[in-house]
């Protein structure tokens, strides 16, 4: 019996012009496939996570009983490894690790189910890096959040960007809508962490702008993610006046135009001024309709967090002042300046939103 060639779709075969709205079609079609792989994915995440919960109970049971000791427990991982040997994690370190995740969690039903939204090895890291509840909250949801992957999470746990989160200094209660106070909490920090432009100790302004130009994929990691860069020296025109903002940016969750301004000295009340005036201008000149009001950050080689308070005391737009360091370093001495853990436990509520 003679097989049957399948058919060859010719050139000719193929629509002259494609049909009205096609396009759209297709996108709704794609969209579709992405978001039911992504489902697809997280589910199986789920199960894994909530499988080496489940071993890790075990594991925690059987040692609190005195039944098992570390030999077991090596044994276990052997006997895995062999019974499964397309599975990677079984390792004798994973269980421990395992254990860890179930006794750390046990009595936390929030983080309980935080960690089965990341992947295992943003739980590793988290489990491994940070101690306290509220800290590994936040990095659970900001990781799920902004789809950080396991090496930006690293960058931002030992950057500390929890403890810098958590202490910027900014006017946003007085000068933005109450809607917007959560979101905006999360843009700026105290301190932005630049070591990746390697400049020396002594360094311009332009130097600093040209550095973060150059960089500015690691800038934007910093900074926070949702954010588009739209330029250098912003040209903006008053009564036949040019003025130049240093850095603007675009936040697509708040809807916010994010003016930079950069200082290699130390911060002065001044600055302040000057920022509302950029501020004042591009919301009256560039800001589009339905857009919210602009955000200013003031960066600054050093600041007086005394001197900030009051020079933002009585501003009239959103400001954040902060200062960056150029050298890699943990934030140790940020420890003193932590709000309260119910005030950190509030603007956590507030991740999700």
């Amino acid at each position: 019996m003679t097989k049957k060639k399948k058919p060859v779709l010719q050139k000719n075969d193929l629509p002259a012009k494609l049909p009205k709205g096609y396009a759209n079609i297709l996108h709704s079609i794609s969209s579709k496939i992405k978001s039911a792989q992504a489902r697809a994915m997280n589910s199986v995440n789920r199960e894994l996570i909530e499988i080496y919960r489940e071993i890790g109970r075990t594991i925690h049971e059987q040692q609190e009983n005195g039944e098992w000791g570390e030999a077991v427990v090596k044994t276990l991982a052997t006997d895995l490894q062999k019974s499964f040997p397309g599975i990677r994690g079984f390792s004798y370190r994973n269980l421990y690790t395992m254990r860890d995740l179930y006794s750390s969690y046990r009595s936390n039903e929030k983080l309980q189910t935080l960690s089965a939204q990341i992947s295992w090895s943003h739980n590793v890291a988290i489990l491994s890096k940070c101690k306290d509840p509220l800290e590994r909250e936040f990095y659970m949801k900001m990781a799920k959040r902004n789809g950080w992957t396991y090496r930006v999470l690293i960058h931002h746990i030992e950057g500390g960007t929890f403890e810098r989160t958590m202490i910027a200094q900014s006017n946003f209660k007085d000068n933005l809508p109450t809607n917007l106070h959560p979101e905006a909490a999360l843009v700026v920090k105290d301190e932005y962490a630049l070591d990746f432009l390697g400049l020396g100790d002594e360094h311009s302004e332009q130097e600093l702008e040209r550095g973060i130009v150059k960089n500015i994929e690691s800038f934007l990691r910093e900074v926070g993610t949702s954010i588009s860069f739209l330029g250098s020296q912003y040209r903006i025109e008053l009564e036949g006046q040019e003025f130049f903002i240093d850095l603007l940016f675009y936040h697509r969750r708040l809807k916010s135009l994010i003016a930079v301004e950069l200082k290699v000295s130390e911060f002065i009340p001044e600055h302040v001024g000057k920022m509302q005036f950029y501020l004042a201008v591009l919301d009256d000149k560039v800001r589009l309709e339905g857009e919210n009001p602009s955000i200013g950050i003031i960066l600054c080689k050093s600041k007086k967090r005394t001197v900030v308070e009051y020079a933002l005391k009585d501003s009239t737009k959103p400001i954040n002042v902060a200062s960056y360091h150029l050298v890699k370093r943990l934030p140790k001495e940020l420890q003193g300046e932590l709000p309260s853990p119910e005030q950190m436990a509030k603007l956590l509520e507030n991740i999700d939103h």
